[in-house]
């Protein structure tokens, strides 16, 4: 006839299956938004420094107006990380969530403001989303 440990068991097995498959549905939905929003200790900071390619400026301090407008430029305009230095402090400089190579390479080796929302990692010293601040 009718066994209700076997019910018991069934209900117990469907009502674990649904929270596992709520629970990974939202997980990525929350990582996504992590993501995309930052964590609350982002902050908005406003630099003034020198544009350089950061590949020649990590491998050979390459700095200055000479450099930035011959090979800083080329190498931005070609895709090169670019960054802005500032008091000793170099910043890895991105738009939003992407390079702005083409808006900055006509800068290199002239100083500029920059906006945009600090992020540090490992030593790494990053502007992301970053606006050009005229003056």
């Amino acid at each position: 006839m009718f066994n209700s440990t076997t019910n018991r068991h069934a209900i117990l097995k469907i009502a674990v299956a649904a929270t596992l498959i709520g629970a990974l549905t939202a997980c990525p939905l929350a990582i996504a938004q992590e993501h995309e929003h930052g964590s609350d200790t982002a902050a908005s900071k406003e630099v003034t420094g020198e544009v350089v390619d950061m590949m020649c400026y990590v491998d050979h301090n390459a700095v200055g107006e000479k450099h930035g407008q011959s090979c800083g430029a080329k190498c931005i305009k070609s895709g090169g990380p670019v960054g802005i230095v500032s008091e000793g402090q170099a910043y890895l400089v991105v738009g939003e969530h992407k390079p702005i190579n083409d808006q900055l390479a006509e800068y290199c080796g002239k100083n500029i403001t920059v906006k945009g929302k600090l992020a540090e990692r490992g030593g790494i010293a990053m502007i992301e989303n970053v606006e050009i601040v005229k003056k």
